[in-house]
């Protein structure tokens, strides 16, 4: 959790066992938070509502653990030579997605270079970042899981009542899957860390929250997701603050959403519904508007309709929406399940295919082989528009088809999808380009290849230690 230090010191402290700036995990619940508790379990009174509460989401959160590389300068007093040195950090995280999307705070993974997530089952994945939102302290991280992973039930803090108990788990001091219970303290609290870092809006909770709790959950005693623990008062006892899940699932659908992550569109406007006389809440999403000849409006999504499923995918929320666009290409066919009034109907929104530049009718590149042999992908240039969203002083790229798993490309982390537009210091407009970098004749100093790519709107780069023959 973030305390109020200064920004320099909770820079150097982030990633420090030490730091008052908590790992935390998302958790995504379902039911509401008001309403009556639930009973008791009337075969073992010594199972509470609490107990199943925190049983029902532990698959679901995962512990994070992390290394940065802190360099320091050469000493003119003494002489004692620059060095770098690695810095252990941890934190928490929220499973969103049983295919490896998880909900952390973007504090959690800033600046870091080596992220380790470990389950519950005791196994550990490699860890890379989607998205980040640094105004709202959240992040998006994906792993490459053997099986589909639990996810937790979204609910939400619209109704969280002062004094309702609530559960925070996290990787406490490294004490991995810590529990705590408390109360909600207060609502609606606007946090000042230091006059570059606010938060809006947070809940207030009793529970215990410490270093490494950052990212992770807060329940109810349902065991729904109704906030992001985020940050503790420096010096206080007992006053921690979390991110209303309302605004995680704003700020995440965002980050996750087709248009940023491909420049294309789906044509929907969606607004979530909520009905809090219910207990557990029922949750809805609704099409408030389809964009004119979108493939929303193409398939016959009509404004009113209440959508079901996207993509196989149930929706109950504006996340749950673009998670159902998650892993598509352009030109890929989602089944959408509506409904309208007492009916159900599935259609089919079919996503535009990029537009590429023009190319001749001669045009399928000479060099497609030798880029295939040599990086494992086959490639499509595509106008500036996709890339200048990242930097307006792009003047376009070549989008990546097709991928050999095993291929240069891959190793070093380039995905289908990806737009890359550069290698080395040159632009990749076309497949000429990328044939002049991969067999010029100073292609042994360039080596490692610095690589560039457009990713969710975002410059990336990374390199690729090694090409095919």
């Amino acid at each position: 959790m973030r305390s109020q230090l200064g920004a320099k010191a909770a820079r150097r402290l982030l990633l420090s066992r030490q730091l008052w700036v908590i790992g935390v995990a998302v958790v995504w619940g379902v039911a509401g938070a008001g309403g009556g508790s639930p009973a008791l379990n009337p075969n073992n009174p010594r199972i509470t509502p609490a107990v199943e509460a925190a049983r029902k989401v532990r698959g679901a959160v995962v512990n994070i653990h992390s290394e940065r590389t802190v360099s320091s300068p050469a000493d003119p007093f003494t002489g004692a030579a620059p060095s770098v040195n690695r810095v252990n950090g941890m934190g928490t995280g929220i499973v969103i997605d049983p295919r490896g999307y998880i909900v952390t705070n973007n504090h959690v993974v800033e600046d870091v270079q080596v992220i380790r997530i470990r389950l519950a089952d005791g196994s550990t994945h490699a860890g890379r970042i989607l998205a980040r939102d640094p105004e709202n302290d959240l992040a998006v991280l994906k792993i490459d899981p053997a099986k589909p992973l639990p996810t937790m039930t979204l609910g939400t803090a619209i109704d969280l009542m002062v004094l309702e108990p609530v559960i925070a788990i996290g990787n406490a001091f490294g004490y991995e899957h810590t529990h705590t219970m408390g109360t909600v303290s207060n609502v609606k609290r606007d946090v000042a860390l230091n006059r570059d870092v606010s938060y809006k809006g947070l809940i207030q909770t009793d529970a215990s929250i410490n270093p490494g709790n950052s990212g992770g959950p807060l329940l109810n005693m349902h065991g729904e997701l109704i906030g992001v623990n985020v940050a503790i008062r420096a010096g206080a006892q007992n006053i921690g603050f979390a991110i209303p899940v309302d605004t995680m699932i704003s700020v995440t659908a965002d980050m996750i959403s087709l248009r940023r992550r491909t420049g294309l569109s789906h044509g929907l406007t969606v607004r979530d519904v909520i009905d809090t006389s219910r207990n557990p809440i029922i949750r809805t999403c609704q099409v408030d508007r389809v964009d004119s000849n979108s493939p929303a409006d193409k398939a016959g999504i009509q404004p009113g309709d209440l959508l079901v499923q996207v993509g196989g995918i149930e929706t109950r929320c504006r996340l749950d929406v673009e998670r159902g666009f998650l892993e598509r290409q352009p030109g890929d066919t989602i089944p959408i399940v509506v409904r309208r009034g007492e009916e159900e109907k599935v259609v089919d929104l079919v996503l535009p295919t990029i537009r590429r530049e023009a190319v001749a009718a001669s045009a399928i590149s000479p060099h497609a082989e030798l880029i295939w042999r040599r990086l494992g992908i086959r490639v499509s240039p595509v106008d500036a528009s996709f890339v200048t969203t990242a930097n307006p002083q792009l003047r376009g790229g070549v989008v990546v088809e097709t991928i050999d798993k095993e291929g240069a490309a891959a190793r070093a982390g380039i995905q289908r999808g990806d737009i890359l537009i550069g290698l080395h210091q040159f632009e990749t407009l076309n497949a000429d380009n990328i044939q002049w970098v991969v067999t010029h004749p100073d292609l042994p100093s360039f080596m490692p290849l610095k690589f560039f790519v457009v990713r969710n709107g975002q410059i990336r780069s990374g390199f690729i230690t090694q090409l095919g023959n």
